[in-house]
């Protein structure tokens, strides 16, 4: 992923000095657990330890980067480099596993690494959402189905709604890196036959991972299939939330919108403008997410054992995915702490058709003193229609109507449109999105 769109900590998950340094752990735990078991000399196992290193500074990334174009293999460069520096004892490393069992769970691990900070990227996400929330709890707009004003909400409400879905959301990542962590040192088609199953347990326990319960040469890519998918539903989550921003921060609505800093400019032609960046950004970045989604499924199929069609999709969709998530809900998390919310303007925007969010309440109202539901509708209807084309005020219409008359005395219809009655039961949702106050 192209450092614009990167956060360090993130990145470096993926960077081959990270990689390299689990590839190291991995053998030498397996040497460790090999050595408990009698098949190598338990002074191989430490001289792995101290001579092997961990560190992966840049010379030695360039030493293993040189054997491999000479091998066209990475792990047997990463072996030949590691030997150069364990010497003799290297001859014990590896012993009965092959280079997917190395791959396989250092990937995990990475995954694991990433989905962690992941996770605290939605609680940081979801208390930002909840603060807003909370602050604009009663803060009433109108509501709108098909783009067209429908019944009044709150923005309070609103926010609430997203903050349940991120909690989904991070309740789906937690179960996803569970599911990814899992450990794989079962040799050539997962039989163990070179090695014993034992080696497994140790390393996963040491790497806090889980014994995959059966391998074939890989770990099977549902797993890895189900990690994207969960990526992707989060993608479309953040991109809900900037959609409502983008939209709510059009010029005819300008209900909220994006901080706007300082000097900041929206347009190189038009001075005057303040464009939604920093949400349309959100929106395109959850495109890139989501397409990491379908090869990751249709990684899942391989040939028998194994082959590495997945290899080359998983290079490229595990650092772009993960990086590309990682900033998109660090970006989103300061899109709402800053967001600018216009209450006025919400409220001008809920009259502006002069009562019509009211028309359900009146057809309710109408039914519930004997008219006809069918009656009912076309009375209303016909009277929104007026208003629909500027010939008065909704209550004025439906005042004058005579056939409502004969239901609805004026006092009755005026009761009808109180704003509170929509807002009833946003103590309610409260209750059951964020719990007690």
């Amino acid at each position: 992923m192209i450092p614009r769109y990167s956060r360090p900590e993130m990145a470096a998950i993926w960077e081959p000095a990270n990689r390299f340094r689990i590839w190291f752990e991995i053998e030498a735990h397996a040497c460790d657990a090999q050595a408990k078991l009698g098949v190598i000399p338990t002074e191989a196992a430490e001289a792995v330890w101290q001579r092997g290193d961990k560190s992966y500074n840049a010379d030695r990334i360039a030493r293993i980067d040189e054997i491999e174009r000479e091998t066209h293999h990475d792990v047997i460069a990463f072996l030949t480099e590691l030997s150069e520096h364990v010497g003799d004892e290297a001859r014990f490393v590896h012993q009965g596993m092959t280079s997917s069992d190395v791959l396989d769970t250092c990937l995990a691990v990475q995954m694991t690494q990433a989905a962690d900070i992941l996770l605290a990227d939605l609680t940081k996400l979801l208390d930002a959402i909840e603060t807003r929330a909370r602050e604009h709890k009663l803060t009433a707009c109108i509501g709108r189905s098909h783009g067209i004003h429908a019944e009044p909400t709150t923005f309070g409400v609103k926010l609430a709604g997203h903050y349940a879905e991120f909690a989904r959301c991070r309740d789906r990542m937690e179960a996803a890196r569970a599911e990814i962590a899992t450990c794989a040192i079962s040799g050539a088609v997962g039989t163990f036959a070179n090695i014993d199953p034992q080696v497994e347990v140790h390393v996963a326990e040491k790497l806090g991972l889980q014994p995959e319960p059966v391998s074939t040469q890989i770990i099977p890519r549902d797993r890895h299939a189900a990690f994207f998918a969960t990526l992707g539903v989060v993608a479309s989550a953040i991109e809900r939330l900037a959609t409502e921003v983008r939209h709510l921060q059009r010029t005819e609505l300008r209900e909220a919108e994006e901080y706007f800093a300082p000097g900041q400019k929206g347009s190189s032609a038009m001075p005057h403008k303040r464009n939604p960046v920093l949400t349309e950004n959100l929106c395109g970045l959850a495109r890139l997410v989501r397409s990491a989604v379908t090869p990751a499924l249709e990684n899942v199929a391989v040939w028998h054992e194994r082959d590495i069609s997945h290899s080359s999709v998983e290079r490229v969709i595990g650092p772009d995915a993960t990086i590309n998530l990682d900033f998109a809900l660090a970006r989103l998390t300061g899109v709402i702490e800053k967001l600018l919310v216009y209450p006025d303007v919400m409220m001008a925007n809920l009259e502006k058709l002069g009562g019509l969010h009211n028309s359900q309440r009146v057809l309710l109202a109408l039914t519930q003193k004997g008219m006809s539901r069918e009656g009912a509708y076309q009375a209303v209807q016909r009277n929104a229609m007026d208003v629909w084309h500027g010939n008065g005020a909704f209550l004025n219409l439906l005042k004058g109507d005579r056939e409502i008359a004969e239901y609805l005395a004026q006092d009755e219809l005026e009761g009808l449109f109180d704003l509170g009655y929509h807002t009833k039961h946003v103590d309610t949702i409260f209750t059951r999105v964020f719990g007690s106050a």
